[in-house]
């Protein structure tokens, strides 16, 4: 409340935004991570919450250093969240321990939740290992039959599925088979494959299968994009978007990003644009 200049109050209209929340770890270069799925939720119109699983020493470069976090101080950031600011979507990044794993599938199978995402970040794009080996098959018996969506990369889905993946139609098998083994609907990217001009990436959620294209922007690092695609979902799912016009949106949205990147230093960072929403 505010006063006007003759003494009256003037009452002001409080925007109610609606609120998501990441489960990821913390990215010191700024460009991925928690920080990337922060700026994601804020360009959207979304407040974004966050539980930090790990801290990272890390530019685009390279992660020179990480220290995760007590799983049971990471149960105590979700629970601050869910006490006070309920999410209306939440996803998961690098979670890296199957200890972790299992607390936050466990906390996650509790009664009703709202849609989870989970970018199964397993190796950064630098090539730094961010889930340990034995994490993968508690990720996969414990997380993802409880997910609404999984959004593995191409290395990452091959792990999934545990075969090689070399063309658009090995894309939609996958996709396919991730949905059959797990009950979850798949987002699998195709960036990696670098057949042609054209990046796409598979839909599926039982039911519909979407062929998400966009051209490949040349000379663009991709240092945080999959953090920003994922929490882009998340974001629109928030919104009150349905899960494949939340997809789609969240494709338009981080080609642009990519596509209106800038330079900080030497290095190029994805652009939040709020204008995109």
């Amino acid at each position: 409340m505010t006063h006007s200049s003759r003494g009256n109050p003037t009452r002001f209209q409080r925007i109610r935004l609606p609120i998501a929340l990441t489960i990821a770890g913390s990215d010191s270069g700024g460009g991925a991570g928690v920080q990337a799925d922060l700026k994601t939720f804020a360009a959207l119109g979304v407040h974004g919450t966050c539980a930090i699983t790990c801290v990272t020493a890390q530019n685009p470069r390279a992660v020179t250093g990480l220290q995760p976090i007590r799983a049971a101080l990471v149960l105590g950031q979700m629970e601050a969240v869910f006490a006070e600011l309920p999410p209306a979507a939440v996803k998961t990044g690098m979670l890296f321990s199957a200890e972790l794993i299992r607390w936050v599938a466990d906390y996650f199978a509790r009664g009703a939740r709202p849609p989870l995402i989970v970018d199964p970040v397993m190796v950064a794009t630098n090539g730094a290992v961010l889930l340990q080996p034995g994490a993968i098959r508690v990720l996969k018996e414990r997380l993802l039959p409880l997910a609404t969506l999984v959004t593995p990369n191409l290395d990452e889905a091959e792990l999934l599925v545990g075969r090689r993946l070399q063309s658009v139609a090995d894309l939609e098998a996958a996709a396919r088979e991730i949905y059959q083994r797990f009950g979850c609907a798949a987002l699998v990217k195709g960036g990696h494959l670098r057949s042609g001009p054209i990046a796409t990436d598979i839909f599926f959620d039982g039911r519909k299968m979407l062929r998400l294209n966009a051209p490949f922007v040349l000379g663009v690092s991709t240092h945080g994009t999959g953090c920003t695609y994922s929490a882009a979902v998340a974001a629109f799912l928030a919104r009150g978007e349905s899960l494949p016009h939340a997809v789609a949106a969240a494709k338009r949205y981080i080609t642009r990003a990519i596509r209106q990147s800038y330079r900080a230093a030497e290095y190029t960072v994805l652009r939040h644009d709020p204008a995109g929403r």
